[in-house]
């Protein structure tokens, strides 16, 4: 999809359609009632007749609207007018852009951008999330069908209303940060949707490459088996032991800052198949562990938008990657291993793999000096429980961080929500016959997961994101969501404001 912005009255421009919004009580936006003046009340006698009553996704297209240039106005509408926050804004754009793919209109003009959104925060927000909305609208995951649908006159370009050309230059970066952002999200989603026989370890590493050979100031490293055992990560390659797909530690460094600037480390969780190994996950639904590698995928599509839009930051991506099988020599429940840290660990059970290799790229990425260091995982069911599929958890220890990440949710549209990692918590991961063990219990499984995790990030700032609740969607709509990577780009783009700020 193409898109651009520019200023000018809707009534004007030479385009295949244009689109505006109509709020319940029958309200017209501001660029609805320009086209309606211009039409002699063309419009809003239809509204009046009942043809749409502004509902939240109530759609009304017009074809040959008397005294426009355009081949069709399209309202939609966009429910009460005072409760139109983000999510309504998401909805209509993506709306918008959908009905038009299948009508045939190949270019819009969408004033959508002008709609009063609830604790907006100006027209570049409203231009990239508009972006944002409408290429996950778009999405398709279609690679591994052997017939695909095509549609004949595809939605092609869209062009988004600015008040005025003194926005011009903003409304263009705005883009320029929306189709990074949204391009990210894509290839996490892609990534995490491939099934586990092509998506594996290996096959991550490679797409880390392909990275590196795409964007300059981009770095890849990627340790193998060999690598990590003289590195005395005993823990991640415990849960590599039933599999027979070698497990991969990959490292990608995007230098856009000063080089003396301390990078911010992502480590995501890549298990590209999870059954549970020796303690086997039920049936139903375990298809969907080729989901557990969206931590990594969002840390591939958080590297790549950053790198996209050479952000002057320094970032440091870390993804262990492996799968998690039964086998003859898979891990068994009560076996003892050691960490990268030194740190002994009783396995209670080999479904807790995800702590397992986070623990040792933890300890790894210490070796690049973070200013901080956030790790996003699909981590516990738990969380699930806790909090649905609506914000991901949020632990760590340094409460400047959590904010940060809380107020970046926020402005993204990609919340997330703080739970306690108090001390009370850490005795559940006691063990009779080792440091540690990598399970406290059934109570407060996501907290003593991160209280494992904090065990080995004493001695940095650090922030633990448990995505298994946001991560994917089941049923009719299953599939990957691309998420946190808005959420991740958000702080990141915010750390790069305050620092300007304060130079």
């Amino acid at each position: 999809m193409e898109f651009s912005v520019k200023s000018g009255t809707p009534e004007k421009q030479r385009i295949s359609c244009v689109a505006a919004g109509i709020f319940e009580t029958r309200k017209l936006s501001a660029s609805a009632q320009l086209m309606d003046d211009a039409s002699g009340g063309y419009i809003s006698q239809l509204v009046r007749r009942g043809e749409c009553e502004g509902k939240l996704g109530q759609t009304l297209l017009l074809h040959n609207v008397p005294n426009t240039l355009c081949d069709r106005v399209l309202l939609i509408g966009c429910g009460r007018e005072k409760h139109f926050d983000l999510k309504a804004y998401h909805k209509v754009c993506g709306m918008v852009a959908q009905l038009l793919d299948e009508k045939g209109a190949t270019e819009l003009f969408s004033c959508m951008t002008e709609l009063p959104v609830k604790n907006e925060e100006g027209i570049a927000w409203k231009i990239s999330h508009a972006v944002r909305a409408t290429e996950h609208a778009m999405y398709r995951f279609d690679q591994l069908k052997s017939k695909k649908e095509e549609v004949r006159r595809p939605l092609r370009r869209i062009v988004f209303s600015v008040p005025s050309r003194r926005e011009l230059p903003e409304g263009e970066q705005a883009v320029r940060v929306g189709m990074a952002i949204a391009s990210g999200m894509t290839l996490s989603k892609d990534l995490a949707n491939l099934p586990g026989n092509i998506c594996t370890p290996t096959y991550l590493a490679e797409q880390a490459r392909a990275l590196q050979k795409t964007y300059r100031n981009f770095k890849v490293t990627v340790l193998e088996q060999k690598d990590m055992e003289e590195l005395g990560m005993g823990s991640l390659l415990s849960v590599a032991r039933g599999s027979r797909q070698p497990p991969k530690l990959i490292t990608m460094e995007y230098s856009g800052g000063d080089k003396k600037q301390k990078p911010i480390v992502l480590v995501g969780k890549g298990v590209t198949f999870d059954s549970g190994g020796i303690s086997l996950k039920p049936g139903a639904a375990m298809d969907e562990m080729k989901f557990d590698m969206c931590g990594g995928a969002s840390v591939l599509g958080t590297l790549s938008a950053c790198a996209e839009l050479q952000l002057p930051i320094n970032i440091v991506g870390v993804i262990p990657a492996t799968e998690n099988l039964p086998d003859g020599l898979a891990t068994k429940p009560g076996d003892i291993v050691t960490s990268m840290a030194g740190i002994t660990i009783e396995i209670l059970n080999t479904d807790a793999e995800g702590r397992l290799i986070l623990c040792d790229a933890l300890e790894y990425a210490k070796k690049f000096d973070p200013e901080v260091i956030i790790d996003i995982a699909t981590l516990t069911g738990a969380c699930v429980v806790a909090l649905g599929a609506h914000p991901a958890g949020l632990l760590g220890n340094h409460h400047p961080l959590i904010n940060d990440l809380l107020k970046a949710g926020q402005t993204a549209g990609d919340r997330c929500w703080e739970l306690p990692l108090w001390d009370d918590y850490q005795e559940q991961l006691d063990s009779n016959f080792a440091d540690i063990a990598n399970i406290g219990g059934k109570e407060a499984g996501t907290i003593t997961a991160a209280c494992f995790l904090s065990r080995f990030t004493k001695k940095y700032h650090w922030a633990h994101l448990d995505i298994a609740g946001v991560a994917w969607k089941s049923g009719k709509d299953k599939g990957a969501t691309g998420r946190p990577v808005p959420l991740l780009m958000q702080y990141i783009l915010d750390q790069i404001e305050s620092r300007s700020v304060t130079k």
